[in-house]
């Protein structure tokens, strides 16, 4: 039964000349004074949402990115600040890159948020897809063997950090902590200072294939995909409620998982897939090489996979894989009782503010959302 509604934000500035015809992505520069528009984006989205009924404001991090689209790398600091100014709203991370990170730094970080905003802020972690990001800051991405090897140490690290209260790790990539002297003793265990206050720790993922969803079930992990086809989103969560079962975890199907939609809010459906349309392409000409469009043919083939559509996607296609919502208030509300019908364990909707889109279009969006399609969920 869905109860909650949340915004998933990646952090892009207003793009100029956007849609499928416009500037190259590779080609957009933007100066200093331009990136850091995302934080105002970041405040007045925060203040918008609070209050008016959604939940968590997602945000990803992502690191040197000139090209404007995912401008926020630090997403503890960001949520931390934004809660100072808000009283309900949540503030997710969608997600931490885990190799780019020191895995008790991360984990020291994000106790301290826990702390400073009472709880608002929900823990996410993710493994990585950016080379530019994951191989400047040291750590493996192109030997995908090596990458989800690291991260799932790191996973290890930061579970005993939060959940006990001195530990110790010995693997292969960290000696935690150190066989050294201290203070007239040799170490054999740490305390993180501080650790959450609240226990124990939300955490979430992003499904992306069959062995990473079965280790998040498994190790107790809720699981989030957005913008995928109706079909990846049936293999997705039942392979996450069987991988729970063989530890134990009883689950209804879309249980302890999030689904999250592109959207816009239109009299009719063509006019709103019309609106959305430059706003969509903008996203997929930076996503798409990236591998990030998860739909697949009449056949059961992911796209890009041999046989299957390799081509940029279109609105039309979105839609016809129920990824992209796109019409009046009452087929959001439709469509939302579908999928809850269809997954009856499942709670979470994330709406994804479409990349090319500007504040000033996104702001009514919402505006429409929280008075038209929320009421019709409220009080579950």
């Amino acid at each position: 039964m869905i109860k909650r509604f949340s915004v998933l934000y990646v952090g892009q500035i207003d793009l100029d000349d956007v849609g499928a015809n416009g500037r190259a992505p590779d080609e957009r520069r933007y100066t200093n004074e331009q990136l850091v528009q995302t934080y105002d984006h970041a405040m007045a989205l925060a203040k918008q949402m609070d209050g008016s009924g959604f939940y968590c404001l997602w945000a990803a991090e992502h690191h040197f990115q000139r090209e404007g689209y995912e401008c926020i790398p630090n997403l503890t600091l960001l949520g931390t600040h934004l809660a100072a100014h808000t009283k309900n709203l949540k503030f997710g991370a969608a997600f931490n890159i885990l190799p780019n990170w020191h895995p008790l730094r991360l984990a020291e970080d994000y106790s301290m948020g826990d702390v400073l905003t009472g709880g608002r802020l929900i823990f996410g972690i993710g493994r990585g897809y950016q080379v530019r990001e994951v191989e400047t800051f040291g750590s493996p991405l192109i030997d995908q063997d090596a990458n989800r090897e690291l991260f799932e140490e790191q996973v290890e690290i930061i579970l005993k950090a939060f959940n006990q209260e001195s530990f110790s790790h010995h693997g292969k990539h960290y000696q935690i902590p150190p066989d050294v002297p201290y203070r007239g003793y040799q170490l054999k265990d740490i305390t993180l200072v501080p650790r959450p206050t609240h226990l124990p720790v939300e955490i979430w993922q992003p499904m992306t294939s069959g062995r990473s969803i079965e280790f998040i079930a498994k190790k107790g992990i809720k699981g989030m995909t957005a913008l995928s086809g109706e079909k990846v989103v049936d293999q997705f969560f039942n392979t996450y409620r069987d991988a729970a079962e063989t530890v134990g975890r009883s689950l209804t199907l879309g249980q302890d998982m999030a689904l999250g939609f592109g959207f816009y809010i239109a009299g009719t459906q063509e006019e709103a897939m019309e609106r959305v349309r430059p706003f969509h392409d903008e996203r997929y000409k930076w996503f798409a090489p990236f591998g990030l469009v998860r739909y697949v043919d009449e056949e059961g083939r992911m796209w890009g996979t041999p046989g299957a559509p390799a081509r940029t996607p279109q609105v039309e296609d979105g839609v016809q894989q129920k990824a992209w919502i796109c019409g009046p208030p009452e087929h959001f509300i439709e469509t939302f009782k579908y999928f809850e019908e269809k997954y009856p364990g499942l709670e979470d909707i994330i709406l994804q503010w479409p990349e090319g889109m500007p504040w000033h279009e996104l702001s009514p969006q919402l505006d429409i959302f929280a008075k038209e399609v929320i009421p019709a969920f409220a009080g579950r």
